[in-house]
């Protein structure tokens, strides 16, 4: 008999029943908007359910994101325990990777709308105030976090560490945080109302799976007689999901500073590629070029088994950015080159269409409609 393949859903994950919490408060949320206008603020009202959250001032705006990790720290603790046991992983280090992606979570959101992260705070929580004595553990979150600010271009502002017993499980901890931005002049405002019939689609690469769908991959550690020591070509399984995650800071930034007109940038987290639809306006987003096929979404989709709607509906599948750019002009071709002195790497996947809302992922037959994303 066929394996039935897996589902983010059928993992706890379900965006279906998340997502009208999040309208619900949107919409609540929309009660205080005016308690702000005595300081000479005004709320940014279609930023709500954008990945980042504008208030305008009068000489710029404030962006603010709150964002947590998930459950990648589980992974790196996992991994932590068997490099006791096996010598070939001493010395290896995995909180500071669990750190980056993080910070990283927050970043990469608040840079859809070009503000530049200026102030970040951690969250951290534990249950037990002694998993502090972990040396290692301390000094490698303290290090991928300081890591993550200076990719980021930021200033590490302080945090919290709550000790929470009876809600954090022993030997684990919380990971979050918030990052407040800056944009100045308001000219380097990225606003979705900018996007255009026949723009392109450029797509900065991921590292990897990045912070989302762990969930969905410790199931699918849980199946193999090796778990995260399950090679993937010279690597571990585990190693291979712990990747940091890229910080895209440098290249919004640095695109904006030489005059590249961005129409709109997505963070493609969750929801995988039907991120690429999160503005409001009817448009259809045709991919027709794919990201370097990583392995670990091979490895994936082989042992989950995760079929390529799940897979693109949830997953980032090597894409972990996407700018859009007005056709005909060399934004894309400057872009490009950018990302290539900051070692990431960048093309052009395809293009923007009037039409209904939806993206067609060409090469896999596959399309997602509008419906299917109802973050706002």
């Amino acid at each position: 008999m066929k394996e039935q393949t897996m589902t983010y859903a059928g993992t706890g994950v379900n965006y279906d029943a998340m997502d009208p919490f999040k309208r619900m408060a949107q919409m609540a949320a929309l009660t205080t908007d005016r308690n702000i206008e005595r300081f000479g603020f005004k709320v940014v009202g279609w930023t709500r359910g954008e990945s980042a959250f504008l208030v305008e001032a009068p000489w710029g705006y404030l962006g603010l994101v709150v964002e947590g990790l998930g459950t990648k720290s589980l992974v790196a603790g996992a991994m932590q325990q068997l490099a006791e046991k096996m010598k070939s992983l001493t010395g290896q280090s995995f909180f500071d990777k669990v750190a980056i992606c993080n910070a990283a979570m927050a970043f990469n959101d608040l840079i859809t709308l070009g503000a530049m992260p200026l102030v970040y705070g951690q969250y951290l929580a534990v249950q037990d105030s002694d998993r502090f004595k972990d040396k290692k553990w301390s000094h490698d979150l303290i290090e991928g976090t300081t890591m993550a600010n200076m990719s980021a271009r930021c200033v590490w502002g302080g945090g919290e560490t709550p000790t929470l017993k009876g809600i954090i499980e022993l030997g684990t901890e919380d990971l979050a945080g918030a990052t407040v931005g800056i944009i100045a002049p308001k000219s380097r405002l990225i606003n979705p109302a900018n996007i255009r019939h026949g723009d392109s689609i450029v797509i900065i690469e991921s590292s990897g799976i990045h912070a989302n769908g762990l969930t969905l991959a410790r199931k699918i550690a849980n199946k193999l007689p090796m778990g995260y020591l399950t090679k993937i070509g010279i690597r571990t399984y585990g190693e291979t999901l712990l990747d940091p995650t890229h910080i895209y800071v440098g290249l919004v930034e640095d695109c904006l500073n030489v005059g590249v007109n961005i129409h709109y940038a997505v963070n493609i987290t969750g929801h995988g590629w039907r991120k690429l639809m999160r503005a409001t306006q009817p448009f259809t987003y045709v991919i027709e070029t794919l990201p370097t096929q990583l392995p670990i979404f091979d490895f994936l989709q082989e042992h989950g088994p995760v079929d390529d709607m799940e897979a693109y509906g949830n997953l980032n599948m090597g894409a972990g950015f996407a700018l859009y750019l007005p056709s005909g002009h060399n934004d894309p071709e400057t872009v490009i080159q950018i990302a290539k002195g900051l070692g990431l790497r960048a093309f052009v996947a395809g293009h923007i269409e009037d039409g209904d809302k939806k993206v067609i992922i060409k090469p896999k037959g596959l399309e997602y409609a509008g419906e299917t994303l109802a973050v706002r």
